[in-house]
C-alpha cells in the first residue's frame, strides 16, 4: 500500500547546501523507490493564509518499509539531511494510503 511524506516549508536562507540537499534527496528517493507528487508552492491559494510564502513536497513510495528506509536510513540521517540546517521551517509527516473504499 503506497506511503506519503508531505513536508510543508518556510525557506528562510536559499543556500549552496540546499541546492545540493535538493539533488541527494531526490536521488535516494528514487534510489529507494520513491516518486514526487508535488514539489513546489501553491498555483493558487484557495482558502485560508498557511500555505503563503511555503513550499510544500509530497513524496510517493510504494510501500510504508521503503518510505521509512528512505527517511530513517543512515545515509538521508547522517549526510542529506545535514545540508539543509538552518534553511528554514520544516513541517514534515507521514502519512499511509486511504483503504481502498475511499480512492
Amino acid at each position: 500500500m503506497p506511503a506519503y511524506i508531505v513536508s510543508v516549508v518556510q525557506f528562510t536562507n536559499m543556500t549552496a547546501q540546499l541546492k545540493e540537499y535538493a539533488q541527494k534527496s531526490a536521488a535516494l528517493a528514487k534510489r529507494q523507490g520513491g516518486r514526487y507528487i508535488v514539489r513546489s508552492k501553491a498555483v493558487e491559494i484557495i482558502e485560508g493564509t498557511g500555505m503563503e510564502g511555503r513550499s510544500v513536497v509530497i513524496l510517493e513510495f510504494p510501500t510504508m518499509e521503503q518510505l521509512k528506509a528512505f527517511v530513517k536510513g543512515e545515509e538521508y540521517q547522517q549526510t542529506v539531511r545535514p545540508l539543509r540546517a538552518g534553511t528554514g521551517i520544516y513541517d514534515i509527516g507521514i502519512f499511509e494510503s486511504p483503504p481502498p473504499a475511499m480512492q
